[in-house]
């Protein structure tokens, strides 16, 4: 078991650094259970986003390969220097994630593929304890990139969670960008007090299994995601009429267009399914400019 980080931190002089979002991992069980909800095998690689000084990383290098334990703040690499010094699959990366390419730090040649949807890879993993305001940028970097995981486990915002795993009735567009490129599921809850500092909210361990095609066949990705969008931009209108106003297209055309997918044009967006979106993502095609679905 890693040491607490509270006096690692204390050790070397340092302190938690808000401007970065830094909640250290503090509940003496919760790596173990992390990294055994990752279902990682000696056969693994493990991106590991967000190291800190450690605490997860011991966990996943007991059990994966090759860890990749990306860091962006310097001060704490001299902390992970000294804890894994002398531990050979462990692989210190002193970067933001945002700016970094997976395939370059898997050391694999990235693929050519479809904008959008990469080539998923079955023994690359990626376990994170993500700050809260680069959530939905570093999910969408991971999931868009030419080289994409076989599975995502990440420790998020309670709230965030749930708006992952969210049923039709109850679907944001977070909800539905997820659970395009996989199924989430929640694995257990964290209290604010398994870190430190507290944040001012609980938080969740989300395991996503990504698909290894897209679950909507014969669909342009990009138009997919751009018509999604039109239909969340204002989401208390009715569904033709948001996209409507946004796509600037009439709203009789949406409606009827809507009609030919089976889908009626007076529901919001929060209601539709993944296979839905398809639907009205195909029968749209027609009205958008050829350049909208490039």
């Amino acid at each position: 078991m890693a040491e607490n980080p509270r006096r690692l931190l204390e050790r070397y002089g340092l302190h938690p650094r808000r401007s970065l979002g830094q909640n250290f991992l503090i509940a003496p069980h919760a790596p173990e259970k992390i990294a055994s909800g990752a279902g990682i095998g000696p056969e693994d690689t493990v991106l590991e986003i967000g190291a800190g000084v450690g605490t997860l990383t011991v966990a996943l290098a007991a059990r994966a390969g090759r860890v990749l334990a990306v860091e962006t703040d310097g001060q704490l690499l001299d902390v992970l220097r000294d804890l894994f010094d002398a531990t050979s699959n462990v692989e210190l990366v002193h970067g933001d994630i945002l700016t970094l390419d997976p395939a370059a730090l898997l050391r694999v040649p990235a693929p050519p593929s479809p904008a959008l949807w990469g080539a998923r890879l079955d023994h690359y993993l990626v376990v994170a304890n993500l700050p809260y305001y680069i959530t939905a940028a570093v999910l969408r970097h991971l999931l868009e990139a030419s080289v994409r995981p076989a599975r995502l486990i990440v420790t998020v915002q309670r709230e965030v969670a749930e708006r992952m795993v969210a049923a039709p009735g109850d679907l944001s567009l977070l909800g539905v960008s997820i659970q395009f490129y996989g199924k989430p599921q929640i694995l257990f809850h964290l209290k604010r007090g398994a870190f430190y500092p507290a944040p001012a909210v609980d938080s969740a361990v989300v395991r996503m299994d990504l698909h290894a095609t897209p679950p909507v066949p014969d669909c342009d990705v990009a138009l997919f995601f751009r018509v999604v969008s039109a239909g969340f931009a204002q989401r208390r209108k009715q569904l033709h009429n948001s996209l409507a106003a946004t796509l600037a297209l009439p709203s009789s055309e949406v409606s009827a267009a809507l009609l030919s997918a089976e889908i009626d044009p007076t529901i919001r967006a929060e209601q539709l399914s993944i296979e839905s979106w398809g639907r009205v993502t195909r029968a749209l095609l027609p009205l958008l400019p050829p350049q909208a679905s490039v």
